[in-house]
């Protein structure tokens, strides 16, 4: 495996999902004028132009984690392409789940969450959206190879 290529295209596809994410909230609320329901907001899942993206997440990644592996294999061509992608995919998945403690639980930010919101009430979104990172590589071998 290619780790400096990989790093390059996984914070690529990293970066990009999460503006897409944040976009498709922006745009709730602005375009779509989506407000929130309650006036004390004690959870994401209480800003209403956040909740309804939530459902799309999972299907962000699907599209967008197996682009960037279909560059990185064409940027490397590994000779067991199969097992690249087992490696690719697992370290990558791996990746995501260690820096979303991190980025999304543990430093404090306005879109922070808690243990729960992030692990607990975000299923079964949290857990579609680590298989399709883990599931990426082989699906653009798949194209690759087709």
């Amino acid at each position: 495996m290619n780790f400096e290529l990989s790093m390059l295209w996984f914070w690529s596809a990293y970066v990009f999902v999460t503006l897409v994410g944040i976009g498709h909230t922006c745009f709730n609320w602005k375009v779509l004028k989506m407000e929130n329901k309650v006036e004390k907001v004690s959870s994401m899942y209480d800003i209403v132009p956040y909740a309804k993206t939530v459902p799309f997440h999972a299907l962000y990644n699907i599209i967008i984690w197996p682009i960037f592996s279909y560059i990185y294999f064409l940027q490397v061509n590994p000779l067991n392409i199969w097992k690249e992608a087992l490696v690719l995919g697992t370290s990558w998945a791996l990746i995501t789940i260690i820096f979303d403690v991190f980025g999304w639980v543990i430093i404090k930010h306005p879109w922070r969450m808690t243990f729960k919101e992030m692990y607990v009430d975000y299923q079964p979104w949290i857990t579609l959206i680590y298989i399709s990172i883990f599931i990426s590589p082989f699906i653009a071998v798949f194209f690759i190879l087709n």
